[in-house]
């Protein structure tokens, strides 16, 4: 099975960037699935102005839309790597998903934030949206709060030192572990969906 682990930011100097160095770390341990990396960054989708996605199904405006769609179909879940910015999360995932909508549908989906309230509002938010695509929004997450947050951007001697996050790494193996069993249900009801 696929996890696709989706960086949901693109601003510069973004903190993803050493989130997500830190979850394809502690992902590549394991050997009970398979990861890729997904970042927006290498996916500029123009602003959605499109046909509904639910009704379009893969039948793509261009060539753009078509590679990132076909990348989100090969996942059997996600984890999504989110900032909250004013109580929300950023408008470049939304314009992802929008984008798509069969791809992503009977999926289970888990994320990791990090703001003020290490991206919880921006997590409920994506839950919500979420459920409107068909897909299996998990209970577990895991929050970076500003405890964690500020001194890995306040370490400038050493911006690979993703120490402070090893607490949260119980979190994240619980989130991991929840996944692949939703993984591995949906899996199989899709799969038998697809043979009826």
């Amino acid at each position: 099975m696929l996890v696709q682990v989706i960086t949901g930011t693109t601003r510069q100097a973004r903190f993803s960037e050493r989130v997500a160095r830190w979850v394809e770390g502690e992902l590549r341990d394991r050997t009970d699935f398979e990861i890729e990396i997904v970042d927006l960054r290498d996916h500029p989708l123009p602003f959605f102005e499109g046909v509904a996605p639910a009704r379009r199904g893969r039948d793509y405006p261009n060539d753009e839309v078509a590679r990132f769609g076909q990348t989100i179909d090969r996942a059997d879940g996600f984890v999504v790597l989110t900032a909250e910015y004013n109580h929300g999360y950023p408008a470049v995932l939304k314009n992802a998903m929008d984008w798509t909508f069969v791809e992503w549908r009977r999926k289970p989906i888990t994320f990791v934030g990090w703001g003020n309230v290490g991206g919880a509002r921006a997590i409920e938010q994506l839950r919500a949206v979420a459920v409107e695509f068909e897909m299996a929004p998990l209970r577990h997450a895991v929050h970076i709060l500003p405890d964690v947050m500020i001194p890995i951007l306040r370490n400038t001697e050493d911006p690979s030192d993703l120490s402070p996050l090893a607490a949260l790494r119980p979190r994240l193996d619980l989130l991991v572990d929840d996944l692949l069993w939703w993984m591995d249900a949906l899996s199989a009801a899709r799969i038998r969906e697809d043979a009826a």
